[in-house]
């Protein structure tokens, strides 16, 4: 077993210790060289194929760790993900060199459910049109719609489809969710009830994606999700973009059968400049900002890190994913 003083790290997150500076000292008072992530972005496959040579451990963003990343990693131990996504992580990779994946769930959950809610209020009060028309020195009437009394439809009734649930209750909202997995227990607690996706569609004024990006969801919201869902409803996915085939999202949007919608996420991020949805008015438009928060970093990056370090001493983690 390697000396952990002997270990070379790749901090690829971005934010890693921007809001705790322990973090970087308690990691590089650890092993023996920590090399950062300068790109200020996400690394490309291209990008750890050059990097990941030499290193024992990654503690991984959004980052393509795809199979050539992967196997381009000569002594790589560990990829630890700096967040609870999967889906830019060639697990199958990993496990045939015998790298261990860990994740950190529930460190963003808080983050990302009032991400969805402030969104859901901006799309039904019709936030940023009101604000924007004020600025021009207008004074219109908008009108929109309570969170009181409407029927709010998640799509994943995990950690992060729990806490939006959470928070709803307080606005008096009827919650319904479908989950292959549903927490039945969670469910009775925080008054959600379990129907299946057509239901879901049909009943809810607001549909929020809180589902990963897996072969069977990739897509998902296509051309017939749309037709199924209430004539003007709202669409809220703080999930992952690959959810959602964009193309239909527009033509959902432009012939009125949606109200709005809201993405904080993006098949491809950035999206071109010349992507039809930019253009949209009843479109909230964010740049993946739901876990960038000071509590969401911290928790991520301290989960991470122990994780990062207990593999690398030969111990075994406490979130292991593969």
């Amino acid at each position: 077993m390697k000396n952990l003083k002997d270990c070379r790290v790749l901090v690829a997150a971005t934010s890693f210790g921007r809001y705790d500076p322990r973090m970087r000292t308690e990691l590089e008072a650890a092993v023996g060289e920590v090399v950062y992530n300068a790109t200020g972005k996400p690394m490309t496959s291209d990008e750890l194929v050059r990097a990941l040579p030499g290193l024992d451990g990654i503690i991984a963003g959004l980052d393509y760790l795809d199979r050539a990343a992967i196997e381009s990693a000569d002594q790589l131990r560990v990829i630890a993900r700096y967040g609870v996504g999967l889906d830019r992580v060639d697990l199958d990779a990993a496990r045939q060199k015998g790298i261990v994946v860990t994740n950190t769930p529930g460190a963003n959950s808080s983050s990302v459910a009032e991400l969805t809610l402030g969104v859901m209020l901006a799309l039904a009060r019709h936030i940023y049109e009101a604000a924007a028309c004020t600025c021009r020195g207008e004074w219109p009437r908008v009108t929109g719609f309570t969170l009181e009394g409407k029927t709010v439809g998640l799509v994943g009734f995990g950690a992060i489809g729990k806490h939006v649930a959470k928070l709803l209750s307080g606005f008096g909202s009827r919650v319904i969710a479908t989950d292959v997995y549903f927490d039945a227990k969670a469910g009775a607690e925080l008054n959600v009830q379990q129907v299946d996706l057509p239901t879901l569609l049909k009943e809810a004024d607001i549909v929020s994606l809180h589902t990963p990006a897996l072969p069977e969801t990739t897509g998902m919201v296509n051309d017939d999700f749309l037709a199924q869902m209430k004539p003007g409803a709202l669409l809220v996915n703080t999930a992952r973009g690959e959810l959602i085939d964009e193309a239909a999202l527009l033509r959902a949007l432009q012939s009125g059968r949606l109200g709005g919608a809201a993405l904080d996420a993006f098949s491809e991020e950035p999206p071109c400049k010349d992507n039809p949805l930019l253009q949209q008015k009843n479109l909230i438009l964010t740049p993946h900002i739901g876990a960038h928060t000071d509590g969401a970093a911290n928790a991520m990056g301290w989960g991470a890190l122990h994780d990062c370090l207990a593999v690398l001493r030969g111990e075994e983690p406490q979130h292991r994913v593969a």
